[in-house]
């Protein structure tokens, strides 16, 4: 006999999918708990039910999307090729994931505001910043203990790395008809590459 579905985490999953439309289009500040029942269909009630606070929403929102991304980086299998190779295939993964991600990206940044005040969602940008600091540094010390890559600090070159992928979505926002963040990413990491390769 097959296991019954869980109904409660489909139901959650439905609340957060609305939540995300609804924080798209008005804000955080300007959602309210009225308009996140009326886009999954459900009474204002039974959404208290689920969740007691529109935060509660957001910082499950949060980690939905982390949770995403740390699935991603974990089916990443980057053991068997070169430095180079694996950073490639770690910025190709990237850049697609965020071309698939681009709907949420004004949720990411009103995030970005909360983790100034919110130390759940402090805590969380920590936690994702940890978790590719986990994956990159390793890939880059062993390029540079295989000569690949210059004698610098692994620690150093995974920042500006980050700094590359964080700041284009930024310039993005910025003027959209003058950055693609898949491409001025993977152009941008070449560039850094170019650098820190041995000659």
């Amino acid at each position: 006999m097959s296991p019954k579905p869980d109904v409660s985490q489909k139901r959650k999953d439905q609340i957060m999918t609305a939540a995300e439309e609804v924080f798209t289009q008005k804000g955080f500040n300007d959602a309210r708990m009225e308009d996140i029942a009326k886009g999954t269909g459900l009474s204002k009630g039974t959404l208290y039910l689920y969740y007691k606070s529109k935060d509660d929403i957001i910082i499950a929102i949060l980690d939905r999307i982390f949770q995403r991304e740390f699935k991603v980086f974990t089916n990443l299998d980057l053991t068997n090729m070169s430095a180079t190779d694996a950073i490639w295939n770690f910025t190709e993964t990237i850049s697609k994931d965020i071309k698939m991600m681009m709907r949420l990206l004004p949720i990411t940044f009103e995030f970005m505001g909360l983790a100034f005040r919110n130390k759940f969602v402090q805590k969380a940008f920590k936690t994702y910043f940890k978790h590719y600091m986990d994956i990159l540094i390793p890939i880059i010390q062993k390029g540079i203990d295989s000569g690949e890559f210059r004698t610098e600090s692994a620690h150093e070159i995974a920042l500006a790395m980050g700094a590359v992928m964080e700041g284009t979505i930024l310039l993005w926002v910025y003027d959209k008809s003058m950055v693609n963040p898949e491409e001025h990413i993977k152009s941008g990491m070449k560039l850094l590459m170019e650098g820190i390769k041995t000659k």
